[in-house]
Order: structure tokens, then C-alpha cells, then sequence
């Protein structure tokens, strides 16, 4: 007997849907064809040990399991509860099969029937919604993920005793409805720029990165709170617009990095990996392709703390990404994009030492090493990055003083009124950063004063040509958060100060 149910798989941050055939005939031996992996053959024994563990029997004539279209390939254990209902049904063990086909349905199967969570659900729920399905069927662990869709009946179930409940008719729940709070614990709850003493100058450099979306690079000596000021990043953001947490989850839950039970992400990731980290965990791979760190900073922050230390190999593969906004992952088989439109905040020191341009500290470092420790920052990834800031460390007074600066609402209200100017001048959710050459030349214009500001600060600090549309751009953000429609010379002046590395002297001993 053929039986047919309808399964999904994820390939990007998309789903497609698979049709999962079922066959039950005369002859020996199980056969799973369609490009399964080695996740998917496997799922016969969970799947024998699930259905005999219940009181069904397992067929000992020929089962033949097909997963369609059968080009495209499969992986993981979550086709394990659709084979094994095709199983029963094509078995005559199952009443109420004749509904099967009306659902997607997914689950990975333990050995006693019950269900454990998968990745991938919040695009399979858009795909099912977007092809008319009646619902969805899958783990309990899930089931807050699935119903941030809207239209979309979602059922889930902790055991397969209970799918065949809900098919029989007997155990016919109500679609699961996501309880409580949708957001999950975002990175830095704890955390805000009202602890932080001193250190205004840095502040006020975050706060335009933020504003702008610029990437920005803080260059100082170890202790100076680079990192400290790094990780409150994410507590000045706006908060993700609804497609923007949509996207984000669906990366999130793709990867499986959403606990189980959680729902829509509400505020902007912030990712930080480590400098060992190799290029194809930064940019997402595999035989079937994952997301990696940046398409999981996605509207949001990748943190890369220690700039020198990470493989220049693996820096030059952010540059792109830096530029398109996504990641295209090639495969024999299959060729995938992962959304990738991030703002890159990383720290290092300024030298081997740490110590170069400290103002107690003398620098031990050999003539040449700065410099030589500088270039291993690519010109084109420098090219890339908006602001430089020089973070220098806090003297006692601060420290010992009472009290701290704004907190992270205040400086965050700044922050959204900034992009809403921006919003409405470019008519999109485009940030200053984002914009081109030619929407330089029509938005970021300035008055004489300003030219002359500009071409005299040129000369006198050596500043390279790459630092011209930068400085426009970050003075455009400036001008925003100072809420005035023309830039100004005071707003140029201020951009002028975050492009140290642009100098020539910088890093000449």
C-alpha cells in the first residue's frame, strides 16, 4: 500500500517542501532513496524501535521510503515522525490516515516514540502557511517558534502515541497558541553604558556608530575598556522592526541556536567569536550549508575583539559580505544565501605591546613593529570601517568619582530619531552607512566653510582619499542626531577625529 505525507527541508533560510512516499510491498529488505544522509537512513531503526515500543509491528516485506524531489538532498532526524506515520498508515495500523497528507509534519523520533525539537521550524511554517496547508504537526519544544505565523494552525505533540490521537480523532487538541513573552533572553540584559565611568569621548563615538549603522574599530591599550564599551553595543540599537526579527529568528532557528519553547527574537543579535575561529565558521559551509557568525549577526553587531589575532585569510572574507549584504554558500549540489547586513565593531591595541600612544606608559616595540603590526589589517577591510577611535584608558578621578553617564535609553531615544531622519530621507530602511557614492554626492553635501574645513584638514593630517567619503558620511550621522537637515562645519570636525589610522604619521615611530 502507498502512502503519502508531506515533511520539509531548509535550504538557506528557506523551505522547501518535501513529499515523503511511502510503500509497503512484497519482496525483503528497507530502502530510503531521494539523497537522504546518513541522519535520514538511520531513521529506520528510530523508527522500528519507536513504532514496535508502542505496540505496532514493524513490516518484514519490502518497505520502500521516497523523499521528493528526489534531487535535492536531506538531512537530519526530523523526517523521522512523517516515515513513521506513512509506516502505520501504509500498515492499515493507523485510523484517520487520510488526513495526513493535509499537514506538514516533522519530528525526530527516540527510541520510545518521543518527540525531540528540530531546526528549522519558523521557515517551515512560512512555507506551509504560503502552500495551504491545514497546519503544521511537530515537537512541543517547538511549537512557540512556529506560531510567530500568523494563519497558520500549529499542533504539537510530545509523543507519536499523541499524533496518532490527533489523526484518529480522539485526541483532538486545539492549535498551540505562544504564551507569554515572544522575545527569548537577548545577549547584554544586564549590561548598560550607565556603568561605565568616564570614557564620554567613546560613548559619543558608539552612539554615531549606532545611529549611522557604521562599522567602527576602537584601537587602544589593554584595559582601557574596549571590550567593556564593545559589549553595551547592542543596548544603544533600535529594536528590530517586525521582518527584521522575522529574518533574524529564521537565521537563528535554522542554525538551531533557539532554545527550546522560545519564540521571535526582538532585539539585535551580537556576535563575538573567538580569533581562532576559522573562515568557514565566520561565513557559514558544510556539505549542506549552515549559517555561520555573520549571517548570525544579521541585523545586528559581529564583535571581533583582538583584530590582528584572527587569520588574515579568514578577515578577507567578511569583505564582501560587508559590501552585498549576504553570503553566497556554492555546492556541487546546491548553491545557497544567507542574509548577512551587519555592523562590524572590533578592538585591538595598538601595537605587540600595547602601549603605543599610552599617556604613562612607554611603548617597547622595535622601530617598524606598529607599523608592521597595523598591516596585518588589510587596506581594503580598513577601507571598510568608518570609524577609528583611539580608546584611551580612564584616569582615577573617574573612576572614583560617583555616579555614572546616560544610560543606554536615553543615549538609544537619541539613537531612533536619528534613523527616523533617515528613514524618511531615503524613503527605505537604508542607514547612512549603507549609501552609495552618488547618494553622497545628492545628500551629504556642504557649504563652503565646510570645504575649506575639509580640504585643510586633507592636507595638514595626511588623511588618505579613503577617508572623504567616510568622513561625509559619518558627519551626515552627526547632522542627524543633531537632528539639522544641512551638515555643518562643527559636524565635519567631529567626523574628522574618527580616522586616526587614515593619518600618515599614525604608527611611525
Amino acid at each position: 500500500m502507498l502512502v503519502k505525507t508531506f515533511g520539509s527541508a531548509v535550504y538557506g533560510v528557506e523551505a522547501i517542501t518535501i513529499i515523503v512516499e511511502v510503500n509497503v510491498t512484497e519482496g525483503l529488505h528497507t530502502f530510503i532513496v531521494g539523497l537522504p544522509d546518513n541522519a535520514v537512513k538511520e531513521s529506520v531503526q528510530r523508527v522500528e524501535s519507536a513504532i514496535k515500543t508502542n505496540g505496532f509491528y514493524m513490516p518484514r516485506t519490502k518497505l520502500i521510503v521516497n523523499l521528493a524531489p528526489a534531487g535535492i538532498r536531506k538531512s537530519g532526524a526530523a523526517f523521522d515522525l512523517p516515515i513513521a506515520l506513512g509506516v502505520l498508515a501504509a500498515t492499515d495500523q493507523m485510523p484517520g490516515s487520510s488526513r495526513l497528507n493535509e499537514y506538514i509534519i516533522m519530528g525526530e523520533l527516540g527510541l520510545d516514540g518521543s518527540l525531540h525539537s528540530i531546526k528549522g521550524a519558523l521557515p517551515m511554517a512560512i512555507q506551509a502557511r504560503r502552500e495551504g496547508f491545514k497546519g503544521l504537526i511537530l515537537p512541543r519544544q517547538n511549537a512557540r517558534e512556529a506560531t510567530i505565523v500568523n494563519g497558520l494552525p500549529v499542533f504539537s505533540f510530545s509523543h507519536i502515541r499523541d499524533v496518532m490521537g490527533f489523526f484518529r480523532g480522539g485526541c483532538v487538541d486545539a492549535p498551540t497558541e505562544a504564551n507569554g513573552s515572544p522575545a527569548i533572553a537577548a545577549f547584554g540584559e544586564d549590561l548598560d553604558f550607565d556603568d561605565v565611568k568616564g570614557q564620554e569621548y567613546i560613548k559619543r563615538a558608539l552612539e554615531i556608530a549606532a545611529a549611522g549603522g557604521h562599522n567602527t574599530l576602537l584601537i587602544g591599550a589593554p584595559g582601557a575598556g574596549k571590550t567593556m564599551l564593545a559589549k553595551r553595543m547592542p543596548t544603544i540599537l533600535p529594536p528590530l522592526s517586525l521582518p527584521e526579527a522575522l529574518e533574524t529568528t529564521k537565521i537563528h532557528s535554522v542554525a538551531g541556536k533557539l532554545p527550546d519553547d522560545s519564540a521571535l527574537i526582538t532585539r539585535r543579535p551580537f556576535r563575538s567569536p573567538h580569533h581562532t575561529v576559522s573562515g568557514n565558521a565566520l561565513v557559514g559551509g558544510g556539505s549542506i550549508p549552515q549559517p555561520g557568525e555573520i549571517s548570525l549577526a544579521h541585523n545586528g553587531v559581529l564583535f571581533l575583539d583582538e583584530l590582528p589575532e584572527f587569520s588574515r585569510s579568514v578577515l578577507e572574507v567578511i569583505r564582501q559580505p560587508m559590501e552585498d549584504g549576504k553570503v553566497t554558500i556554492s555546492r556541487a549540489r546546491v548553491s545557497v544565501d544567507f542574509p548577512a547586513n551587519f555592523m562590524l565593531l572590533a578592538a585591538m591595541n595598538p601595537c605587540p605591546c600595547g602601549y603605543y600612544n599610552h599617556p604613562d606608559k612607554e611603548c617597547s616595540c622595535l622601530p617598524g613593529a606598529v607599523q608592521k603590526y597595523l598591516n596585518k589589517i588589510s587596506g581594503p577591510l580598513l577601507d571598510r570601517i568608518d570609524l577609528h577611535v583611539e580608546v584611551v584608558p580612564v584616569p582615577y578621578e573617574h573612576l572614583s568619582a560617583a555616579g555614572g553617564g546616560e544610560s543606554s535609553s536615553v543615549i538609544r531615544e537619541r539613537v531612533i530619531a536619528a534613523r527616523q531622519w533617515q528613514r524618511r530621507r531615503y524613503k527605505k530602511l537604508v542607514s547612512n552607512a549603507q549609501i552609495s557614492s552618488k547618494m553622497i554626492k545628492e545628500f551629504c553635501r556642504i557649504d563652503a566653510a565646510g570645504e575649506g574645513l575639509l580640504r585643510n584638514a586633507m592636507e595638514r593630517l595626511h588623511l588618505s582619499a579613503r577617508a572623504y567619503d567616510r568622513i561625509l558620511k559619518v558627519a551626515r550621522t552627526i547632522a542627524d542626531l543633531a537632528a539639522e537637515e544641512h551638515i555643518k562645519p562643527g559636524h565635519l570636525a567631529e567626523a574628522i577625529q574618527y580616522r586616526c589610522l587614515d593619518r600618515e604619521a599614525w604608527g611611525n615611530q
